[in-house]
């Protein structure tokens, strides 16, 4: 029987109201290359942002980099990269868990037992994993069972908001299906989470038009070479109209997309206006991209260079993230268990 503040809090959750105070918020970025503003703006941008508003618990998931990633030092290196730029690009670690998924083992636990009150339907008809096999990604069970890992992610934190791009909303909903059957099946034991999604950002356009992934290698990093960076910018695929040409499609232009989210508003709205009436080219507005770009990073790129240069903080903030996650972590393990008869 589940008592007091948090057995209230599963009832409500079990029927579908909705519980604000103190809201707990989960959301996960995995290491399994550099970090691009698709990333940034569709959903580190939203985490920070709902950091101030609830009890955030931000992972990094090195488990789910293991679906595709299979070099065990570059594993490790691009786990530090992500801690420092999501330090960098202001996550508080005070105000928020912040942690290595692998260092909390009692999450595999859960993916077995969920797994197994899990359709194998509800698998096979996530978008993500038909997006994968039709674009010829080898295929794996790690990478099938992708929904069910990041239902135990979610779960085992009693999660109340997950902030995802458009993309992972639907695994979201898979948590959902999950966690109500599960209730039905043993009885109130799982907060049922709510996805929440920036519309306007939640999906970041690639250099090549297409959703911005590591997977499609059409990104833009948020750190890197200066160089390096204005030349992937410069690259961006653009039509074969002259400058003078009006372009009375200019919203849709892919340099256009990118400039309204890293350029102050009158900015954006004036290249867009200069791209419609004709006269502007296509160089013009990429420089003016790579220069807002540049800026809107700027004061990132001096914290994340400050937090490199002392790793033993860096590990000393993983591991106290880790420790307060576990706590959380125990207790929900060993509801879940009396729940189906394992204690």
């Amino acid at each position: 029987m589940l008592r007091g503040v948090r057995g209230a809090r599963l009832l409500l959750a079990a029927v579908g109201l909705c519980y604000r105070p103190g809201m707990r918020i989960l959301s996960g970025i995995q290491p399994s290359g550099t970090l691009h503003l698709g990333n940034y703006f569709g959903m580190m941008l939203p985490a920070l942002e709902l950091q101030e508003q609830g009890e955030a618990f931000y992972f990094i998931a090195d488990y789910h980099s293991m679906t595709s990633l299979f070099d065990p030092a570059e594993r490790r290196r691009n786990s530090l990269d992500v801690a420092l730029d999501f330090l960098a690009c202001g996550l508080d670690p005070e105000r928020t868990v912040f942690f290595r998924q692998s260092a909390v083992p009692e999450v595999t636990e859960l993916t077995w037992i969920l797994s197994t009150v899990t359709p194998m339907g509800l698998l096979e008809r996530c978008h993500s994993y038909k997006d994968k096999t039709t674009r010829g990604i080898p295929v794996n069970h790690g990478l099938f069972a992708y929904p069910v890992l990041m239902a135990a992610d979610i779960l085992i934190y009693d999660s109340e908001v997950v902030p995802v791009g458009q993309d992972q909303k639907q695994h979201v909903e898979v948590t959902r299906d999950i966690a109500i059957k599960f209730n039905e099946l043993y009885g109130p034991t799982f907060v049922v989470p709510e996805p929440r999604i920036r519309e306007a950002t939640a999906r970041v356009p690639g250099v090549d038009g297409d959703k911005m992934s590591k997977s499609y290698d059409n990104t833009i990093p948020i750190f890197g070479d200066e160089k390096a960076l204005r030349k992937r910018i410069m690259g961006i695929r653009m039509d074969s109209r002259t400058p003078d040409e009006p372009k009375p499609d200019a919203g849709e232009n892919l340099a256009v997309q990118l400039l309204k989210l890293v350029a102050p508003g009158p900015v954006a709205a004036d290249y867009e206006d200069r791209l419609r009436a004709g006269g502007l080219g296509y160089g013009d507005l990429k420089k003016k991209l790579f220069e807002c770009y540049w800026e809107h990073f700027a004061g990132a790129r001096q914290r994340r260079a400050e937090l490199a240069a002392d790793p033993a903080e860096l590990t000393r903030i993983l591991q106290a993230g880790a420790a307060r996650a576990r706590a959380v972590a125990r207790p929900v393990l060993e509801r879940v268990r009396r729940a189906c008869g394992l204690d």
